[in-house]
């Protein structure tokens, strides 16, 4: 099936005809590492994610293994801009200026369907060959996303359709029902490649399913802990009172007269022998809806409720249906409130939605890219990930709005430094981890070039020029710069740059493919694909020595 609007004749093809823009770091926003080094490997890129996802191209381009995208939903109260410059007057005045698109605008549909095609297309070059795109959309769109993933992927390779519930209390403003979902898409780039992870269940005999406001689950294991590491010895940390009130809630407090009158104190004890928990402080503090109380003729006891780890009922397979009480949106917007300590943005996704969507569709190592990024819940649920499962996922954010810097990355600066006051003692103390922050540099023309108003390093100039050549992406460390012979090798081909980032020198000889400069390529032996502003040798010659000219900075595929 395909889905046909207006404008799609004039968008088909964009994404191709998007220029090459470089990524220009700013230090001075970014975090370094521990030991003073900036990450590029973790970004944050400040500018319009077209020209953005077209920048990573020469580096990601079939490396990033999980996209995770909330796009606008298109609801007619965003009034969001779209400015791609797409060259037909037709389409041009169709657009109306750029002015916002809202509630009002009949064409609201088209316009989004216009922004979004060049965007996806983009991402499925950017995805591995076994990556998996995660998308998140409400009913505006869903139908027509459906249909522009279906083309674009293919029908053959869409992987589901979550419903995800991120309001269970039902929003009363919609007509006829309270809606309690939206809906999050997945596709695969080879459903025969991709996998959806698996998780792992409790291996303590739960008995029959029971319901509360915060959906099913079972009684699980005693939170006091048994075993040889379990006493309180080895766990001192872990061995504190609990205090339970008449109506079995519990409080955790480091000064008792704060606890509120009638409340019993229960401690890990078994037997005479002082034990430990299983959880600690902060934990009971955070999950305490997830405990149940047991009160008997012998004592208190105190058990977790067993609640499905992804889906409505626990498997080892996510369900189709995704739900938990941490994916609400109401927790993205307290996640904001306790790093930033007011409100700052609108309808963020909470931070464990996107966590187990990252468990489920990337490694341990893998690259996530997030080009619609807001208010950088990604990256955060990145390095909590990192820190909960351990690993080294990477993160690349994209944001074009003026709040990149002030709340995207600022966000994820305070994550890793550490929230004060957070009830979650690891992001109490902070994730760890750094990022550069990049803005988008003039695109890449002969004209700017010769003008010095776009001039990037050699190896900057080498990894966009062999991308562009062959659609393939290299690492910037496996560029030698040197200038002494070819900057990478290709198997038995080699890839030679005449390049220095000077304008006097662009404009002089040196920088031509000369005879002289041939000889010494072909001598090198194999076929050759050589980069240069121009070229004072006939192509019959090149081509019989065995040599591809390609000019800067576009190159031919070869």
């Amino acid at each position: 099936m395909r889905l046909e609007f207006d404008g799609k004749q004039q968008v088909y093809g964009h994404h191709l005809t998007v220029p090459l823009s470089p990524l220009i770091p700013d230090y001075g926003e970014s975090v370094p590492s521990a030991d003073g080094e900036y990450d590029d490997s973790n970004l944050i890129v400040h500018g319009d994610n077209l020209r953005a996802l077209k920048a990573l191209m020469p580096r990601y381009a079939g490396r990033v293994k999980c996209v995770f995208i909330d796009p606008p939903y298109n609801t007619g109260n965003e009034g969001w801009v779209y400015n791609d410059n797409v060259n037909s007057p037709l389409m041009r005045k169709w657009l109306e200026d750029n002015k916002p698109v809202d509630g009002e605008d009949m064409d609201r549909h088209d316009k989004w369907a216009c922004m979004m095609w060049p965007r996806l297309q983009l991402l499925r070059e950017l995805l591995s060959d076994d990556g998996i795109i995660f998308v998140t959309i409400d009913d505006n769109e869903q139908h027509y996303l459906r249909v522009l993933l279906d083309e674009i992927f293919g029908e053959t390779i869409f992987i589901a359709c979550l419903p995800t519930v991120m309001n269970l209390k039902g929003n009363n403003d919609e007509f006829g029902f309270a809606g309690t979902h939206e809906y999050t898409l997945c596709w695969a780039k080879d459903k025969s490649l991709a996998e959806i992870g698996e998780f792992q269940l409790d291996d303590e005999e739960l008995e029959d399913w029971q319901e509360d406001e915060f959906g099913y689950y079972k009684q699980g294991a005693n939170l006091k802990a048994t075993g040889v590491n379990a006493p309180r010895q080895k766990r001192p940390n872990l061995y504190f009172p609990v205090f339970v009130g008449q109506n079995d809630e519990i409080f955790i407090v480091d000064d008792e007269s704060l606890v509120p009158e009638n409340c019993v104190p229960v401690f890990p004890i078994t037997g005479d022998q002082q034990m430990s928990w299983r959880w600690s402080k902060e934990k009971f503090i955070k999950d305490s809806h997830d405990v149940i109380v047991s009160k008997t003729n012998s004592g208190i006891g105190l058990y977790k409720k067993q609640r499905p780890s992804i889906g409505d009922l626990p498997s080892r397979k996510p369900k189709s249906l995704m739900y938990k009480p941490e994916y609400s949106s109401g927790n993205g917007t307290a996640e904001m409130k306790s790093i930033f300590g007011e409100k700052t943005y609108n309808y963020p996704k909470p931070t464990r939605l996107i966590m187990d969507l990252i468990y489920l569709g990337a490694n341990e190592d893998s690259v996530i890219l997030d080009s619609f990024a807001g208010s950088g819940t990604t990256a955060h649920a990145v390095l909590a990930l990192n820190e909960e499962l351990g690993g080294n996922r990477k993160f690349i954010l994209v944001e074009c709005e003026d709040y990149a810097d002030r709340i995207t990355a600022e966000r994820v600066r305070r994550v890793i430094s550490g929230v004060p006051g957070a009830r979650n003692a690891r992001l109490r103390d902070g994730y760890g981890g750094s990022f550069t922050f990049c803005t988008l540099g003039e695109p890449l023309s002969v004209s700017s070039m010769l003008s010095g108003e776009s001039l990037p390093s050699f190896r900057d100039m080498a990894v966009w020029a062999y991308h562009t050549a062959t659609g393939k992406a290299v690492d910037p460390s496996e560029i030698d710069d040197s200038g002494d012979g070819p900057f990478y090798r290709d198997g038995e081909r080699s890839f030679w740059l005449l390049y220095e980032p000077d304008v006097e020198w662009l404009r002089s000889p040196a920088s031509a493919l000369s005879e002289a400069f041939a000889d010494r390529v072909a001598e090198s032996g194999g076929s050759s694909v050589v980069f240069a502003s121009h070229k004072h040798v006939p192509q019959r010659r090149l081509s019989d020595m065995g040599i591809v000219f390609c000019q800067l900075p576009y190159g031919e595929v070869v």
